[in-house]
């Protein structure tokens, strides 16, 4: 009687201990694996093929005014289905979409070349207010960003973990603010360096110029964030 009680009473945890781990472990991978499909689907339909649309069809030999439309014909069934099967509207979506409307309401704009090479720089200047609006919000702009990148290298464990911090950590916090303040001001300072080269440069230096002036920023940005990020002990 003893042995038996005794050889039960041991087999008892370890039955459920089995069972539970099994069920609890499974799912986690697929939380995980919906959650980059679903980050891979926003880009897709918020980005790619709006941007992607207009660039195509412009290769192709169509007007801007019909390539910017088409691009946000394209955004406007991802934007209602955000509606309905989620209640809530896409903040991405809706951002790219009012950029390809700015740009459709541009391209009517005539006037000198000078006028339309500044064209560019309202779309910089638009996602450098919306990052830096992004302040007042619970969430900024690089924190929502980075989601993709810390699901994709720690999984949704580590992505839990890494929100906390956000509600328990001034300094982490602070960082996170300070980074997202940096980015906006970057694409300003593109938009308002765009606007002077393009009323004191030639007019056929303005293009090469005007990228090899955005590839030196982003490439500045991209460097300043990891040193920063590396440095404060917030890189992945």
């Amino acid at each position: 009687m003893t042995t038996d009680t005794g050889e039960h009473t041991m087999a008892t945890p370890r039955a459920p201990q089995t069972d539970t781990d099994g069920p609890a472990a499974a799912p986690v991978p697929g939380r995980t694996a919906a959650l980059r499909r679903r980050l891979a689907a926003q880009l897709l339909f918020e980005l790619v093929l709006p941007l992607g649309s207009y660039y195509g069809l412009r290769a192709a030999g169509a007007g801007q005014w019909l390539s910017m439309v088409a691009g946000g014909v394209l955004l406007l069934p991802w934007i209602g289905y955000g509606i309905v099967r989620r209640r809530r509207v896409e903040a991405m979506a809706v951002f790219t979409l009012s950029l390809v409307v700015a740009g459709t309401l541009l391209s009517l704009i005539s006037g000198s070349p000078r006028v339309l090479m500044i064209r560019d720089s309202w779309l910089t200047a638009a996602i450098g207010l919306w990052v830096l609006g992004t302040l007042l919000t619970r969430r900024p702009f690089i924190m929502s960003a980075s989601l993709g990148i810390v699901i994709a290298k720690v999984g949704e464990a580590g992505l839990a973990q890494w929100e906390a911090r956000w509600d328990t950590e001034p300094t982490f916090r602070h960082h996170l603010r300070l980074v997202t303040a940096v980015w906006g001001a970057v694409f300003l300072l593109d938009a308002v360096l765009r606007v002077v080269l393009a009323y004191t440069i030639p007019v056929d230096a303005f293009p090469l110029t005007s990228t090899v002036l955005w590839l030196a920023l982003l490439g500045g940005l991209l460097t300043w964030h990891n040193w920063y990020l590396t440095r404060h002990g917030m890189k992945l």
